[in-house]
């Protein structure tokens, strides 16, 4: 099973004809719009259920391994990540300073058929952090029951 972040940006496209202009100009939907809210800069997240384990991949390009923390806490997957870049260029006349900071929280309810004492493995590629949950020895035995439509 995957899931797929819903994103709508469709209302950041106004109608440009003269009436769909006049409209998007005069209103204040666009800085309402969810461009501007916090969980709009979440980073996309896949969850596929496998026989042995659950996989979830997070969407997350200019980052190093060293830029998160994964943490499990009752049951609830905490997945942060934070990066900063700074730089200074100092010279006779001038000094230039650039900085720039990225950073997310994302918390998960785990179903109970995970095993939270196992290890987790944590990898992070080509701007993707997969997370391997290993599922408990009694939830790998359940098959899905077939119900036949009759």
């Amino acid at each position: 099973m995957s899931l797929i972040k819903f994103n709508n940006r469709r209302r950041l496209i106004p109608n440009w004809t003269n009436e769909g202009l006049k409209n998007f100009l005069s209103s204040d939907d666009f800085f309402n719009n969810d461009f501007f809210e916090e969980d709009s800069l979440m980073p996309a997240m896949n969850v596929k259920e496998h026989d042995d384990d659950f996989e979830i991949e997070f969407a997350a390009p200019g980052f190093n391994k060293k830029d998160f923390e994964v943490t499990i806490e009752d049951n609830i997957l905490n997945v942060c990540g934070e990066k900063k870049h700074e730089s200074e260029e100092k010279e006779e006349d001038f000094t230039r300073k650039e900085f720039s900071y990225n950073s997310f929280k994302r918390s998960i309810a785990l179903p109970k058929t995970i095993n939270t004492d196992q290890e987790v493995k944590a990898t992070y590629k080509n701007g993707i952090l997969k997370l391997n949950l290993l599922k408990k020895e009694e939830a790998k035995a359940l098959k899905p029951k077939k119900v036949e439509v009759i």
